[in-house]
């Protein structure tokens, strides 16, 4: 295979991955039921030792 062949596969097949595993965080983050786990997140900096 050559480098532009190459190029070309990572160029649409790239692009596809980045926006299944886009949408897959998307998803993950606006499920239902996942507010109680972001908010347990978002207060651990606040936690004392």
């Amino acid at each position: 295979m050559t480098y532009d062949s190459l190029r070309q596969a990572a160029d649409s097949w790239g692009l596809l991955y980045m926006l299944i595993i886009f949408l897959g965080v998307v998803a993950y983050t606006f499920r239902p039921g996942g507010r109680k786990s972001a908010d347990d997140a978002a207060t651990i900096p606040l936690k004392e030792d």
